[in-house]
């Protein structure tokens, strides 16, 4: 995975506030817009921590606001503190976020003139009536026709979503990660929606009018995201927001962790093993092995797995064996009473 180096330009481009946002809180960043010239500092800062660290194993990434709704001018004056470092190669690619419908041929255009290759789309759902209850201002169309654009300029795609937004259901959601996965997109990143204090939903939930979802149904839900776009062939490269003093903070309520992703792999890794045990005949015992950096992800946090295939019945259908070499996230059974099959 290549260094990526944040630039953060909270709710720059924005043309409304959606309901769920305060991005100020999220990124941890106040005052004034960021300028050229904090913007070189950062990146410079980065790299001088990085090391040997250069090229393609370096990307800057500007979160936060809807790059491409920025003034022309404003787009590159920030894309253009990078490029000396894209030129001199101590950077090797660029990347942005904003929303599908400030996507259009001249937008294109620019990015491709400061050689960004991936664009990040704030698509949070495809249901076009969670889309207008969050305030979106666009609807799902919007997101088709960015991808398309996007992929004609020959431009890498990510998707970002927001489950338990107002007004999803298991049945939207479903629709949602179906077109999802019909758009192919090259990355995907999942954040649970979170009560912020200073957002619109901080006041919904107040009144009664908006209830997240709790921790254990967030982690559900993300992890058959997860496993549908695995399936798919669509790489997820983040769960749950970053940890930050900000963000804890400002959380009023919602499915809030520090290690979320962590969450969603141990319970995706409890699924796995429960298939596999389920075909171990009684009385006897599987091999199951995992890598080595995973033990905590297969007890589960507090050895909640464990407890979980204690309570199945399961727990003393197997040995476990540590792989150092063994792809991460995995398990796999090597035979019954320790044979190699």
């Amino acid at each position: 995975m290549p260094l990526v180096i944040p630039v953060f330009i909270p709710h720059e481009g924005c043309p409304h506030r959606c309901v769920f946002c305060n991005q100020r809180r999220i990124s941890g960043r106040a005052g004034g817009p960021v300028r050229a010239g904090d913007v070189a500092r950062i990146v410079v800062t980065w790299l001088e921590r990085a090391g040997e660290r250069a090229g393609d194993d370096v990307q800057v990434a500007f979160y936060g606001g809807s790059f491409t709704a920025l003034a022309p001018a404003r787009q590159a004056e920030l894309l253009g503190a990078v490029s000396p470092f894209l030129a001199s190669g101590r950077v090797g690619s660029l990347r942005l976020s904003t929303r599908p419908d400030a996507v259009d041929h001249g937008r294109i255009a620019l990015l491709k003139q400061y050689r960004v290759t991936l664009v990040e789309l704030g698509v949070q759902s495809m249901d076009d009536t969670v889309l207008a209850r969050a305030g979106r201002g666009h609807d799902s169309r919007a997101v088709h026709c960015a991808v398309r654009l996007l992929r004609r300029a020959s431009l890498r795609v990510g998707l970002q979503l927001l489950p338990g937004l107002p007004g999803e259901s298991r049945r939207s959601l479903m629709r949602t990660v179906a077109q999802v996965i019909a758009l192919r997109p090259d990355i995907v990143r999942i954040y649970p929606a979170l009560v912020l204090e200073g957002s619109a939903l901080a006041r919904m939930y107040r009144q009664g009018q908006y209830r997240p979802l709790t921790l254990a149904g967030a982690v559900a839900r993300v992890a058959w995201m997860k496993r549908r776009l695995d399936g798919a062939g669509i790489r997820v490269v983040r769960m749950g927001l970053q940890a930050g003093p900000d963000l804890e903070q400002g959380l009023v309520a919602g499915p809030w962790h520090p290690a979320f992703g962590e969450l969603v792999a141990s319970r995706l890794m409890l699924r796995r093993t429960r298939r596999l045990l389920a075909r171990v005949p009684a009385g006897k015992r599987a091999v199951l092995s995992i890598a080595s950096r995973d033990q905590s992800l297969f007890r589960g946090q507090r050895s909640a797995n464990i407890r979980r295939l204690a309570a199945l019945g399961l727990a003393d259908r197997f040995m476990l064996r540590l792989d150092p070499g063994q792809p991460r996230f995995t398990v796999r059974c090597l035979g019954l009473g320790g044979a190699e099959s």
